[in-house]
């Protein structure tokens, strides 16, 4: 028997940012209907409030990450846009 190797097992264990996305508006759909128990409700807006967080936090990293660019030297700097003139005269 070949056993599949730990990294493989960990990525299948952690969901992905479209999967924990589908899963955050799977319970905002269910919670609009309203045909929810009480109890049930608590329980799945307490977990919406931490996919939402957890989404927020993975898309400020990605937004870092995109913020910056390599210069000619193999280094990353911060990605700035410089202004022309004719975006200052507008």
């Amino acid at each position: 028997m070949s056993e599949k190797p730990a990294n493989e097992k960990a990525s299948k264990d952690t969901p992905t940012f479209e999967e924990n996305l589908n899963h955050l508006e799977e319970i905002v759909t269910a919670l609009e209907k309203g045909n929810v128990p009480l109890e049930e409700a608590l329980s799945q807006f307490k977990q919406g409030v931490a996919l939402s967080h957890d989404l927020q936090v993975k898309l400020t990293e990605a937004e870092k990450t995109l913020a910056q660019m390599m210069n000619d030297d193999d280094q990353t700097e911060p990605f700035e846009v410089s202004e022309s003139k004719d975006d200052k005269n507008e």
